[in-house]
């Protein structure tokens, strides 16, 4: 079992493209139970009807409402820790700054990297506990293109 799969209990995502999906999909393919909240009817952008998400992603919740906001919130609440990964050279902004001004709100642990240093995220990792329900956010693939790619990446190379 690698590094990262020793300390999760479950990784949590919106499900949106880019960030939210490729931690899921690193979950399942890794055996890590994963869930969240999704927006009413398993909306996505790639995914306007229902059961939208719910098809690939049985695990998640619906929120009782479409708004994205409810299940940031949600998935924010929800968490040990809210990991948000943008990429390099680029500012969080709309729903990543959201949920990052959610973690604040909430008093939640939290923590922004574009992925460029592992071992600053392993570290933050480290004082979260182990079992943990870790959030994974960040930009939608349209607005990011690569983000997908690069939240991979990082998610393998903290489980190396």
């Amino acid at each position: 079992m690698g590094e990262l799969r020793g300390r999760l209990g479950k990784i949590v995502s919106g499900g949106q493209s880019g960030a939210d999906r490729a931690a899921l999909d690193w979950a399942i393919r890794h055996g890590v139970p994963y869930g969240g909240w999704c927006p009413l009817g398993g909306l996505a952008e790639d995914l306007t009807e229902p059961p939208g998400l719910l098809a690939d992603y049985p695990e998640l919740r619906e929120t009782s409402r479409p708004d994205v906001d409810d299940r940031t919130t949600l998935n924010v609440r929800d968490s040990d820790g809210t990991l948000l990964v943008i990429l390099p050279g680029t500012d969080p902004s709309g729903g990543t700054a959201f949920t990052r001004d959610e973690a604040v709100r909430l008093g939640r642990r939290h923590m922004l990297t574009d992925g460029g240093d592992p071992d600053v995220v392993r570290a933050w990792l480290a004082s979260l506990p182990v079992g943990m329900t870790l959030n994974v956010a960040g930009p939608r693939e349209s607005k990011a293109p690569g983000i997908y790619l690069a939240v991979s990446a990082l998610l393998d190379a903290l489980d190396a």
